[in-house]
């Protein structure tokens, strides 16, 4: 059994000896983050070839940023909010941009299973409809839905007004509902 202080110690070891210039160190954080980086930028892009161009981004970008690391977080959310800076400086290009306006605000839960006529749901369906969401709706379900992020943690990462993250995240509810209601028979 691994005992989890002996499993900080040890990240926080292969991050001091990264800080230093060890690659090997690197990659071996590399290695123990690169799913959860590839999944977080691939659920806001919704495109694999782009997503692992902006993973791969996301950890140049930390190799270059490492001795800046203060350990004021946890690595992951300091590689996530790399991950995130990468999705929307890609946004930002002018083939990548594509913004959504909303102006409702709510703070309601992300609780998909509970919805009426959504019992039959699965993963894939849901996956499915986090992809075919407009970016700054997929973005709050993402980070503030599947990743736990507070609506002020999400809006931080994505520049936004608190209000502005609660408003797409309504948005996003609704939309997904709509796409997952079952089909009407005849």
């Amino acid at each position: 059994m691994t005992n989890p202080a002996r499993a900080m110690d040890s990240s926080a070891d292969l991050v001091a000896r990264a800080c230093r210039g060890d690659i090997r160190a690197f990659e071996t954080l590399y290695r123990e983050h690169v799913g959860r980086v590839y999944g977080l930028c691939l659920r806001m892009t919704g495109q694999p070839e782009m997503a692992e161009d902006l993973a791969q981004d996301t950890f140049v970008n930390a190799w270059r940023s490492l001795p800046g690391y203060e350990g004021r977080s946890s690595l992951s959310t300091w590689l996530h909010r790399i991950a995130v800076n990468a999705v929307l400086a890609q946004r930002r290009r002018p083939q990548g941009r594509n913004e959504v306006s909303l102006t409702d605000e709510t703070g309601e839960s992300m609780d998909f299973a509970m919805e009426p006529g959504m019992d039959e749901a699965t993963p894939i369906d849901l996956e499915r409809a986090i992809a075919a969401l407009p970016p700054g709706a997929r973005d709050i379900v993402v980070l503030h839905g599947i990743y736990g992020y507070s609506h002020e943690e999400a809006a931080g990462m994505l520049g936004l007004a608190v209000g502005t993250c609660k408003a797409q995240l309504h948005r996003a509810r609704h939309l997904m509902r709509a796409r997952m209601k079952p089909e009407a028979t005849s």
